[in-house]
């Protein structure tokens, strides 16, 4: 057992987030339960492509043990066998029958009845990923693309901007901004430091629109004397995050973008993208989400 375990070779799993992507040695590739979480996490072109695949594929192992027995199969059109085979197994697979063709053979009916079998598992487990795909709340929150640093209140303040893209208002929700970098160590060496950032607020009962997620670089801040230089140094990282309820379908969401030193704009702000109009009626400009300027 012990040669065993050592002529494995180490597995390796990649595993993205945001800007970083971790690559991790000598663990667990893979195991059946992650194929649940695989399906769910697919994109739906690639969700339907593997449908259509697993669909085609047990269809064709099907016809090929159909046509290892000749004349199992009763009621061919008497063309090519293996595509009667094939379309035999399409309507027994989906548990239709049109009563052309039906098995006559004891292999036959062996061989149709651990398909319609498959069929039935197939079509329950097919139910329930696309139930929960089509019921699986998405957040639908924009970022803007870059952070800025200028002055607010006479204060250097740190700023990004988010927007909620539903139809609907958001609520409980939650914003976080998580700063993180390089700092050398006394033994020497660095070490990968993590801060929270304090934000002028951190949640809103409702959040119906677009809003700017604020921290004030003050001597209390971690970001207090950094530069573009020092930033790029320590190889800083903001992760924003937001954490909601969707109150349409009563349920948890959350999302989250990363930037890097690279994204920060010194000296600039956020443009204004809300418009008045009255009696309590404003419109925001969602294509100005991104914009910028420079502070004089």
């Amino acid at each position: 057992m012990q040669r065993m375990r050592k002529s494995r070779k180490p597995s390796q799993v990649s595993i993205r987030a945001g800007q970083v992507e971790f690559v991790k040695v000598g663990t667990d590739a893979w195991r059946w339960r992650d194929v649940y979480r695989w399906l769910l996490s697919l994109r739906w072109p690639r969700f339907a492509a593997f449908v259509a695949g697993l669909y085609i594929g047990l269809n064709l192992l099907f016809a090929t043990l159909y046509s290892v027995q000749q004349n199992s199969i009763a009621g061919s059109t008497g063309g090519h066998w293996f595509f009667d085979c094939f379309f035999f197994s399409v309507q027994t697979l989906a548990t239709v029958g049109y009563g052309h063709m039906y098995p006559q053979t004891l292999y036959a009916h062996i061989i149709s009845t651990i398909e319609i079998m498959t069929g039935i598992f197939l079509l329950a487990t097919m139910t329930g990923l696309i139930f929960v795909r089509f019921s699986r709340p998405i957040a639908r929150v924009v970022f803007s693309n870059s952070l800025v640093i200028a002055p607010l209140n006479g204060k250097p303040t740190l700023m990004v901007r988010i927007g909620n893209e539903n139809q609907h208002s958001m609520v409980e929700a939650e914003f976080r901004i998580m700063f993180s970098r390089d700092e050398p160590l006394v033994e020497g060496g660095d070490f990968r430091y993590f801060y929270v950032l304090k934000l002028h607020f951190d949640r809103l009962t409702v959040f119906p629109a677009a809003l700017t997620l604020r921290h004030t670089i003050d001597e209390k801040s971690p970001l207090f004397g950094a530069t573009n230089e020092s930033l790029s140094a320590s190889r800083a990282l903001f992760i924003v995050s937001v954490v909601g309820i969707d109150p349409v379908i009563a349920a948890s969401v959350q999302t989250q973008k990363d930037y890097s030193w690279r994204d920060i704009q010194f000296g600039h702000r956020f443009v204004e993208i809300y418009t008045e109009h009255g009696g309590g009626r404003l419109t925001v400009d969602y294509g100005r989400l991104h914009d910028t300027e420079p502070v004089s």
